[in-house]
């Protein structure tokens, strides 16, 4: 099984710098898509593609954050958010029931240049970890997601100059490896443990051209199924967004 997410940074832009030719020829059972930035008028226009179901959740503001599920499987059912308004307004989760796991498409919340919400996002993954945990108690996750943090100072380029600033501060860190502690496996380093690998870089600066970038996409899965884990990778080549893609692929 092979499966596919990235934080598109606005759907709209993103088709016209050529998500669908990748999506075509990813040809992935799965695609998870973050921060489609679409509203429900709108996203329908995307979500016609032949030979995948479509699922999605947009948030209460327009144009901001937003979540998109292709896939070639049906799902026995699908749960928006995790249970708490203030966060599932903003439609950061988006959860799909399959036969041998639970797959959650997720959006992080930042915590911003002055940290003025690292306390919302805190707050956040508290309840996505009891969230998952419930989930996890029925049959294993598959987590896609943005996370907004890079985890280790091998996870960005420049780890000294960053380590008050959102995304690479104590708590977020901390919080990740109290994450990983409950039996969770970050797939990318299974198979990779090299310096230099980003899924995202700032549009300033020629950061990408540089490769001045900060790892904070991941594919995380239950410990269950480490075992089936085939390969994770970072599909830094394909433009469209300050993100790249991630790749997963699974023996299921």
């Amino acid at each position: 099984m092979k499966l596919i997410s990235w934080n598109i940074n606005g759907i709209n832009a993103a088709t016209n710098k050529g998500m669908f030719d990748f999506v075509k020829k990813e040809n992935a059972d799965i695609f998870c898509f973050q921060e489609i930035k679409s509203s429900p008028e709108k996203i329908k226009e995307y979500t016609e593609l032949e030979g995948y179901e479509s699922y999605w959740m947009t948030a209460e503001r327009k144009g901001y954050s937003g979540l998109l599920v292709f896939s070639k499987i049906k799902p026995f059912a699908v749960i928006e958010g995790i249970g708490n308004e203030e966060f599932d307004k903003e439609a950061r989760v988006l959860t799909l029931e399959f036969e041998k796991f639970f797959l959650i498409n997720g959006y992080f919340p930042h915590s911003r240049r002055d940290l003025e919400r690292i306390d919302f996002k805190l707050n956040f993954n508290k309840l996505f970890l009891e969230f998952c945990e419930e989930l996890k108690k029925q049959k294993p996750v598959v987590i896609a997601a943005d996370f907004n943090v890079a985890h280790k100072e091998i996870d960005l380029r420049n780890p000294r100059q960053n380590t008050e600033n959102a995304g690479f501060t104590e708590q977020e860190r901390r919080w990740f490896d109290l994450f990983l502690a409950q039996g969770y496996v970050d797939t990318f380093r299974e198979f990779n443990s090299d310096s230099g690998q980003y899924t995202w870089w700032s549009y300033m600066y020629n950061a990408r051209q540089k490769n001045i970038g900060w790892r904070i996409d991941y594919f995380i899965v239950s410990e269950e199924l480490k075992t089936s884990l085939k390969n994770s990778e970072i599909l830094k080549e394909v433009l469209g967004s300050d993100h790249c893609p991630i790749r997963l692929e699974l023996d299921l």
